[in-house]
């Protein structure tokens, strides 16, 4: 005989995916408002550019233990702490951590956030980055809430492996970002190459996310997900997803807000610098190896592309490889340019500054 619990329960399964397929089979794309967008004018970027640059690599600030791989730096602060989101890859798959600092310069790990877990769709892969940060470039760095909970976006798969396709996006939410405890995750993938809505240029796969909350709500959303993703091996480009609540994400456009024709442009942070969006990512095999740079735009849909020197790029024994994925803030005059290095050290997070801070800490 059935247990009428257990049967319950499938009864209501049965129900919730039911009403998730009819969900999913409504969803379509967003059509942005018709029109054409100016770009951003050249000495408006070049401004960003000399803001936003950093040429003093001040070095490698976290390695994983032993042989583990560290990656994709979200940096925020809180309780007069900076906090550090990062990712951990064993050989078997990504889970995400935290570290805290008083300086932005000494780093030290909690623990994990987004651990492996048995029997999920996202079991061997979740890869974190925070979400709803204080976006004024120069300002507060604080995660803000929805629902009275702190959140982040992650990358997630069931596969062993590195990035192991297919991988989709979800959320995770917790009373405090702080913790070294594992957050709440949403039960199902927010954004998946299943959807009717998927766009074919990111038909086999979904990167790194970075979601802003606009007060605004300039696309009639209050929040705003920007992500980098795939149809097939090696050609990555940058897409927009809104919401009202955090949980139910609708695609904004059917074309890619950043595409530079081949190789790599991914993991996208924006932020607000004056009366203009900046998006920092990363750039790589369009161009030689792998490196920093941003676009620029006035409506959060149509994007300038810098084309000028990159933010960052391999100079160093430590990042001689790669040097990407960035996360910069702006604190007490100096920019922070956290990315990830590859080089003789192995795959582990970096720092450049916009001022010598070497010079300046060993005076």
């Amino acid at each position: 005989m059935r247990n009428p619990i257990s049967t319950g329960i499938l009864a209501a399964t049965a129900v919730a995916l039911l009403a998730t397929a009819t969900a999913d089979e409504e969803r379509q794309v967003i059509e942005p408002p018709k029109g054409d967008a100016k770009p951003v004018p050249e000495d408006v970027m070049k401004r960003v550019y000399e803001e936003a640059k950093t040429p003093f690599k001040y070095g490698v600030v976290l390695k994983g233990e032993g042989p583990k791989k560290v990656d994709s730096p979200s940096v925020f602060r809180h309780g007069g702490k900076w906090y550090m989101v990062y990712i951990i890859f064993d050989g078997n798959g990504y889970e995400t951590a935290i570290a805290v600092s008083d300086d932005l310069l000494s780093w030290q790990p909690l623990g994990k956030i987004l651990p492996f877990r048995q029997g999920t769709w996202d079991a061997m892969q979740a890869a974190g980055y925070i979400a709803l940060q204080d976006h004024v470039w120069g300002g507060s760095y604080a995660l803000r809430t929805h629902d009275d909970k702190y959140w982040l976006s992650y990358l997630g798969g069931k596969l062993k492996g590195y990035e192991s396709d297919p991988l989709a996006i979800s959320l995770a939410w917790s009373p405090d970002p702080t913790k070294p405890e594992p957050w709440t995750r949403l039960e199902a993938p927010v954004l998946t190459r299943d959807q009717p809505d998927c766009r074919d240029w990111e038909k086999l796969t979904q990167y790194k996310s970075n979601i802003i909350h606009d007060k605004d709500s300039t696309l009639g959303y209050p929040y705003v997900m920007y992500y980098n993703g795939k149809r097939d091996s090696g050609y990555e480009r940058i897409g927009m997803a809104v919401s009202n609540d955090m949980k139910t994400w609708l695609r904004y456009g059917k074309q890619p807000v950043i595409d530079n024709g081949k190789g790599i442009s991914g993991d996208p942070q924006v932020v607000r610098m004056g009366d203009v969006w900046v998006m920092f990512y990363f750039g790589a095999f369009w161009k030689p190896k792998a490196f920093d740079t941003f676009a620029c735009s006035q409506d959060l849909v149509h994007w300038t592309k810098w084309t000028g020197p990159h933010l960052i790029e391999p100079s160093e024994p430590w990042d001689q490889e790669y040097a990407h994925k960035p996360w910069m803030v702006k604190h007490d005059g100096v920019v922070y340019h956290f990315y990830n290095a590859v080089g003789n050290q192995g795959r582990v997070i970096a720092l450049a500054t916009s001022k010598d801070l070497r010079k300046a800490k060993s005076r």
